[in-house]
């Protein structure tokens, strides 16, 4: 990055930053907005700013809002005696795209990862216990990431909130819709089986 200018390398860093930006990217995205018309790249500024000055953390769940509490907290026709536990706020958005969860919502803000000093501590379990406390919760879907944290931070929680909800349930986890057995791994399969269903 040495032959670019400085305000052009100062960009192609900050970029490197994002998730899944590697240098080439970092490279073609700074070209792109370099050549990007001058209203167009301030209304990109602008909107990362707003980002920045207007987003928060709901008060009640924890998940990403501009007002506190958010839509999904204040929202007249959802279940509020049906609680799903994310651990980030776009695996919320993922299930709300699906369109068929019509509960209430608690984000973590993470999951269980003592080797990146990741914590019960540093997750929003805290709130999640109060919450439960406060009665009118029947069941908490555990809807973590199906991975070695995810099932960590699952087993954990639900060992927690056990004696304070009537059902504590996990997400089904196995093969996705139009996947050929031949590409799955002996995880996947095995949780497949486990979460098989009658007929």
């Amino acid at each position: 990055m040495a032959d670019f200018p400085e305000p052009l390398v100062r960009l192609m860093e900050g970029l490197r930053k994002l998730p899944g930006v590697g240098e080439k990217t970092a490279q073609r995205l700074a070209m792109h907005l370099l050549k990007t018309p001058r209203p167009e790249a301030e209304a990109l500024a602008r909107a990362i700013l707003d980002l920045k000055d207007r987003m928060r953390a709901c008060s009640s769940c924890f998940n990403v809002t501009d007002v506190d509490p958010c839509r999904f907290c204040t929202s007249a026709g959802r279940i509020d005696s049906l609680l799903c536990v994310v651990e980030d706020p776009k695996d919320l958005m993922v299930i709300e795209r699906g369109g068929d969860y019509r509960g209430r919502y608690h984000v973590l803000g993470g999951a269980l990862s003592p080797l990146h000093g990741v914590g019960p501590d540093a997750l929003h379990i805290s709130p999640l216990l109060e919450r439960l406390r406060r009665g009118g919760v029947e069941e908490v879907i555990l809807a973590t990431n199906p991975n070695v944290e995810g099932e960590a931070t699952a087993t954990y929680v639900a060992r927690l909130i056990r004696p304070l909800v009537q059902r504590v349930s996990r997400i089904a986890m196995g093969l996705p819709v139009g996947s050929d057995l031949d590409y799955a791994d002996a995880v996947t399969l095995s949780r497949a089986f486990d979460g098989r269903r009658e007929m």
